[in-house]
């Protein structure tokens, strides 16, 4: 029987526990997909094309392109080598570039996060910067990792939200205020990429696919977190269930 629920799927990252790989997705994107998208959420471990890409995207109504600790490896933006010590996931980076365009091309709609927005920047042709908060003139976008999560998930600074756009469309406003939890950051946007927000410093925060045949948005935030409590986090999972919801019916 067909589920009423659009499956939602959400790459997992792949860590080691001990001696053993796992692929794991975190429980805040799993429940927004599950309550403010109305989604019935389901993980895609990362093992790249050995998954059959066009198969997996044929089953699903939509992907969510989660934040992490890692970063995508600057060698897939032709950016200078990581500091020692960056984290990087090679199997997620193998996994989540090659389908975050598949699903766009498919129609399958797609929204990242945080990292899922700098792998779409990545997938799309724009390069990032690793260290946002040493480049001259933007803010430290960091949280305090010394601070409780209500406190390091709290309201950091305000967006402004581009004329005609679709966060725009939902927020009904020309600003909103967001968290910040990112060290790096937008240097050159992709150019199949259209500004939905930025912040204060002018650093892009949120951007759609230009031509897109269903939603294709990502925002360098995290909506995620306790999202159901937040009336635009909300309204912006709302819009990706719609759209999963859509693809779903006309399967």
């Amino acid at each position: 029987m067909a589920s009423a629920r659009p499956v939602i799927g959400i790459p997992a990252d792949r860590r080691m526990v001990g001696h053993h790989p796992f692929h794991m997705v975190g429980e805040k994107y799993a429940r927004a997909i599950l309550e403010a998208a109305g989604g019935l959420p389901l993980l895609i471990p990362s093992l790249a094309d050995e998954l059959g890409f066009d198969g997996l995207l044929a089953g699903l109504d939509g992907i969510l392109f989660t934040g992490s600790p890692s970063n995508v490896e600057p060698r897939h933006y032709a950016g200078p080598p990581s500091d020692p010590g960056t984290l990087h996931d090679a199997a997620r980076d193998a996994t989540t570039l090659p389908l975050m365009r598949r699903a766009v091309q498919a129609g399958v709609p797609v929204l990242g996060i945080c990292r899922g927005f700098q792998e779409m920047n990545v997938v799309f042709g724009g390069t990032l910067h690793q260290k946002l908060h040493e480049v001259p003139g933007h803010l430290d976008h960091r949280d305090d990792t010394s601070q409780p999560l209500d406190v390091q998930y709290g309201p950091a600074h305000e967006v402004v939200l581009e004329p005609g756009g679709v966060l725009r469309g939902l927020a009904g406003v020309d600003r909103i205020t967001v968290n910040s939890l990112h060290s790096q950051g937008v240097n050159r946007l992709g150019p199949e990429l259209i500004v939905e927000a930025r912040a204060p410093d002018g650093v892009v925060e949120a951007f759609r696919v230009r031509g897109a045949r269903s939603f294709a948005l990502a925002v360098q935030w995290h909506p995620e977190w306790q999202a159901m409590s937040n009336p635009f986090s909300s309204a912006l999972f709302a819009a990706f269930g719609r759209a999963g919801r859509e693809r779903a019916q006309n399967k």
